[in-house]
């Protein structure tokens, strides 16, 4: 009828104690606050990847700018 691992008692009905309803409390806001901080951190690195991708095209752009005024004289002097 009720939890085999709790002993039953006629008359009396199973009930949770303040402190053990606490504890429940504090755990599942707890993980809440896991999950969300989980669920922010997982957006940082994303915005991190993209940041990371948008450097490196300007580092791209740069050397290519650099090279292309290199080869300017190069490409002029050539009849």
């Amino acid at each position: 009828m009720g939890d085999p691992y709790l002993p039953e008692r006629y008359g009396f009905e199973a009930f949770d104690c303040a402190p053990a309803l606490r504890l429940e409390a504090h755990e599942r806001v707890a993980k809440l606050q896991h999950d969300a901080l989980l669920h922010r951190l997982e957006k940082i690195e994303g915005a991190l990847e993209r940041l990371e991708k948008r450097l490196w095209l300007a580092v791209y752009g740069v050397v290519g700018a650099i090279l292309a005024q290199a080869f300017h004289p190069l490409l002029a002097a050539l009849p």
